[in-house]
């Protein structure tokens, strides 16, 4: 269960006199999530979402994170939204802890996304890239090529324990993508975590996208390429291209890619496909075991990183423009 900071009665009751959130009636630990301890809370007012910030997340993003939530409500996105204090404060504290009081998002997320469903991801994704358009704070990607070197750095030593000639293989990859990293592609605030358990549906419709707190600046279409890892592979690893064009047509139809985005689209994909096994990797050999995380399979992503690698155009991706 991902709670690592426990909370009592007591001292949650006192927190909640700083906001404008009814009387404790009921709270319990949420079991998903990686970063933070989350808990939903049941008041006379409502059902809220209380976040504990753990040491993963630097307390200096979190302006940017909150923000970003009040910014893209105001435009029309339907994502959760964290609720003052009496003194105008988004952020306060509990157990010691950096806390926040977040609206309860209704719906459910899936654990088996349909073509339609990509489709409505693909478009919710371009309204929140379009949204973001004007919001004054920057965040850089801590998560790209040179984090991902920094990763890297970490791993390597130990990385032919998950499997033989890894360690040669994704330093080769590494190499490559500092030389083919695109540059000069729009970019803007992009969600970098869009997988499917951050997105909620009420049965097909979309109901709200939440987890803002990878969000930074970075290339658009490298968070599509992350959609494109997160959303339509199967669990034997094929790429589901049927998948694969409804999520690049319900994009394009909000905001359509660039000849250059689209001439990108296979490296990004390669690039997203390493971040995401280089963070699993990693916590792969240094998390123990018997811990709060549940460790994710970095083999996953490594399988689709090779899939990338044989890609020639986006229009294997299922993008007709290509």
């Amino acid at each position: 269960m991902a709670v690592y900071t426990d909370i009592n009665e007591v001292d949650l009751k006192a927190f909640l006199r700083q906001y404008d959130a009814g009387e404790l009636m009921s709270y319990k630990g949420i079991a998903e999530g990686v970063e933070n301890s989350n808990f939903l809370l049941h008041t006379t007012a409502g059902s809220l979402i209380l976040t504990l910030y753990e040491k993963r997340v630097e307390k200096a993003d979190l302006p940017f994170f909150l923000g970003l939530m009040h910014h893209l409500s105001s435009r029309g996105v339907n994502c959760p939204l964290p609720l003052p204090r009496h003194d105008g404060a988004l952020l306060g504290e509990l157990s010691g802890r950096p806390a926040a009081l977040i609206t309860f998002l209704e719906g459910m997320w899936l654990r088996k996304p349909e073509p339609a469903h990509c489709r409505e991801v693909g478009k919710a994704l371009a309204e929140m890239h379009l949204a973001c358009d004007g919001f004054a704070l920057r965040r850089p990607n801590a998560l790209s090529l040179d984090g991902w070197q920094a990763l890297w750095a970490k791993s390597a030593g130990r990385a032919d324990e998950v499997l033989s000639g890894l360690r040669e293989e994704i330093g080769g990859e590494l190499a490559f993508l500092e030389g083919a990293w695109p540059k000069d592609l729009p970019e803007g605030v992009i969600h970098a975590d869009l997988f499917p358990d951050n997105v909620f549906f009420l049965g097909d419709q979309l109901s709200g996208l939440i987890d803002f707190y990878f969000a930074c600046n970075d290339m658009l279409a490298y968070d599509v390429s992350i959609c494109l890892n997160a959303w339509c592979f199967e669990k034997d690893g094929s790429y589901n291209i049927t998948k694969g064009m409804a999520l690049l047509d319900g994009y394009n139809a909000v905001r359509p890619l660039s000849a250059a985005e689209i001439a990108a689209l296979p490296v990004l994909a390669r690039g997203s496909a390493l971040r995401f096994f280089l963070t699993r990797l990693y916590d792969w050999l240094t998390t123990p075991e018997g811990a709060l995380v549940v460790k994710k399979d970095p083999i996953e992503y490594l399988r689709k990183l090779r899939f990338h690698r044989q890609v020639a155009s986006a229009a294997e991706y299922g993008l007709a423009s290509a």
